[in-house]
């Protein structure tokens, strides 16, 4: 579902299957607490998660000096999960020393 949500959101997308997810989260710096159930690189960004259209757009039209953003966990009504949104979505930024946000929504 969450592929649907950026095709429909105008992304395209090339799926790689990877045998060792975390040895690949890891890599491209994915700290352990951010992890979530979908890894991806967008224009030089690493994207940890269901992290929402309207951030992701943001991500690249600011093209922070960052390594990537991750919405860790799999939240109830995130862009393909079912359910309602019970809380705000709180976006980290990737590689970060500490928990930073880089985006609410």
């Amino acid at each position: 579902e969450f592929r649907r949500v950026l095709f429909r959101s105008g992304y395209s997308l090339k799926v790689v299957e990877v045998p060792n997810m975390t040895a690949l989260k890891r890599r491209l710096g994915v700290a352990e607490r951010q992890e979530s159930c979908h890894t991806m690189e967008i224009g030089g960004y690493v994207v940890e998660g269901h992290v929402p259209p309207a951030t992701l757009a943001k991500l690249l039209k600011e093209k922070p000096a960052i390594k990537g953003i991750a919405l860790p966990g799999m939240p109830i009504g995130t862009p393909g999960m079912e359910g309602p949104k019970t809380e705000p979505f709180v976006v980290e930024v990737i590689g970060a020393k500490a928990k930073t946000v880089y985006a609410t929504e």
